[in-house]
């Protein structure tokens, strides 16, 4: 009997949390490498740089990918013949190291958790409760798979229930493009087929939890496509198939879209196709780990020698810009796709400070003193803290779409110039922007650490009770970013796409001929 103690199972998952919150997979490191050299879109290829570099750069700093350090999720296989030493639940086991993890002085977690979801959503400060599974299975070791998911990946999460005869495939293929770009591709799909909704739910997630190896599959196919199986025949075909939506790194149009797809099914009632989709985003943030009740768990880290050597380069597309000194014909020059560098004072807010703005302005009591937007630019983003000498943690951006629904009103009654984010707006949005010669900005999601360096002075100026989603004021240098929503409305994420579809299905057809 393999006896478990308590400390050495806390230890170990905090010790996990910490460690995927600066490095990336080695193999996801490689898929990337391999989408930047084949890249066509100078736009795709250098928002991939830009991932791949932040990538670099919390390794060596030992601080987070992404400012979202996401939701815990862990699976716990207990062997038939293992037994506590604790009078703690697993779920109190665990939510003990994600408590560690996230409060450690050292690199400082962002908490995301909200407890009462339908209500006063308020935040449980330590990013507890993590959402655990536990099943038992033959031996004497504890087997644990630890990942941090981001909202901006889970929330394009799809389920579907399909008829016994229609095609997954075709079903991906349809869906993939209403995801937009918040998921921060290019990532990894997980798909759960058959059991029930909730279990293939269970397995998509799982199958995110295994390693990028498209490439071997894709081998194997060359050599004898006779012998694969009615899975890896699936993979394969969803990967060419997304892949040639045009997508791209960002939503920016592209060659790559996502970097491998994972499947896991089960027996279902000959009724039913339960089918779940969700997405990994380009902060692939998971680890494995045994204990046998020898101690804590280690966890080997790549070594740097294993990243690409990939620099950014100002060309003649990119534009500097002192935000502080910009009027609306200023900005009415910049194109949807134009490259900026932007310094001078921004403000943030992000859900929560834009429900209390609205609320605010419309009871008439008006905005606290010291916020002012007019002329200005807002960053939806919530920081990690700082640590050290830093002015403030990673800082990237959030998901732009969830502020939808408080854009015109912005724009209309506070004076905003512009707006930060990343992925699409919706039409609505895009022509609101347009309606005011406003325009919005898309930063890269996955390249926190990169964009927080940018970032040289930082103050809370409102809401401080809202922690992270608080209203900042950050003084930036050269903080890149690409136009996404010119003045006159043309959208890089309906346009880029559209135009690297068509692309795509050129090479295509060059190829077979």
């Amino acid at each position: 009997m393999t006896i478990i103690k308590q400390q050495d199972f806390v230890n170990s998952v905090a010790n996990a949390l910490q460690f995927i919150s600066y490095y990336h997979p080695l193999d996801f490191i490689q898929a990337m490498d391999k989408a930047y050299q084949i890249e066509k879109n100078p736009a795709a290829k250098d928002a991939i740089a830009q991932i791949l570099i932040n990538s670099r750069m919390c390794a060596e700093g030992k601080r987070p990918i992404c400012q979202d350090t996401g939701i815990v999720n862990v699976f716990v296989k207990i062997g038939m013949n293992v037994s506590f030493a604790s009078e703690l639940t697993i779920q109190e086991i665990v939510d003990a190291g994600v408590r560690k993890a996230y409060t450690d002085p050292s690199n400082p977690l962002r908490a995301s958790i909200v407890s009462d979801p339908a209500g006063a959503r308020k935040n449980t400060k330590d990013n507890t409760p993590s959402v655990v599974h536990v099943e038992m299975v033959r031996g004497d070791k504890v087997e644990v798979m630890v990942a941090a998911k981001g909202g901006g990946s889970e929330n394009k999460s799809k389920m579907v229930m399909l008829n016994p005869s229609d095609s997954i495939a075709d079903w991906v293929e349809k869906t993939v493009p209403t995801m937009g770009a918040g998921w921060c591709p290019p990532g990894m799909l997980g798909i759960g087929i058959g059991g029930t909704v909730e279990k293939a739910a269970l397995m998509a997630k799982e199958s995110l939890m295994e390693p990028v190896d498209i490439f071997d599959l894709q081998e194997k196919a060359n050599l004898d496509s006779n012998n694969l199986t009615t899975e890896e025949k699936l993979r394969l075909e969803i990967m060419q198939r997304v892949n040639a939506l045009g997508i791209g790194a960002q939503g920016l149009g592209g060659l790559t879209t996502v970097l491998d797809i994972k499947i896991k099914s089960c027996p279902t009632h000959a009724a039913s196709k339960p089918v779940v989709m969700i997405p990994n985003c380009a902060a692939t943030r998971h680890t494995h780990f045994t204990l046998d009740g020898s101690g804590e768990a280690d966890f080997n880290p790549p070594k740097l020698s294993d990243w690409p050597q990939i620099t950014r380069e100002v060309g003649d597309n990119v534009h500097r810009v002192n935000v502080n000194e910009l009027s609306k014909t200023d900005i009415s020059s910049w194109k949807s796709g134009d490259t900026l560098l932007l310094s001078g004072k921004i403000l943030t807010g992000r859900d929560a400070a834009h429900k209390r703005i609205y609320e605010l302005i419309t009871s008439g009591e008006g905005l606290p003193e010291g916020v002012d937007f007019k002329g200005k630019f807002i960053y939806y983003v919530g920081p990690v803290d700082a640590v050290g000498d830093e002015v403030v943690g990673p800082a990237g951006p959030t998901t732009a779409t969830r502020m939808d629904k408080f854009t015109d009103f912005m724009l209309e009654e506070t004076g905003l110039l512009g707006m930060i984010g990343k992925s699409e707006r919706g039409q609505k949005t895009v022509d609101s922007i347009a309606k005011h010669n406003s325009v919005y900005l898309m930063a890269v999601g996955g390249a926190a650490y990169l964009v927080a360096k940018a970032i040289k002075k930082a103050r809370v100026v409102a809401f401080a009770d809202l922690g992270m989603e608080a209203i900042y004021e950050f003084d930036v240098e050269d903080m890149p970013v690409t136009v996404a929503v010119d003045s006159d409305g043309n959208n890089v994420h309906s346009q880029g796409p559209a135009i690297w579809k068509v692309k795509i299905a050129e090479f295509d057809s060059k190829l077979s001929q």
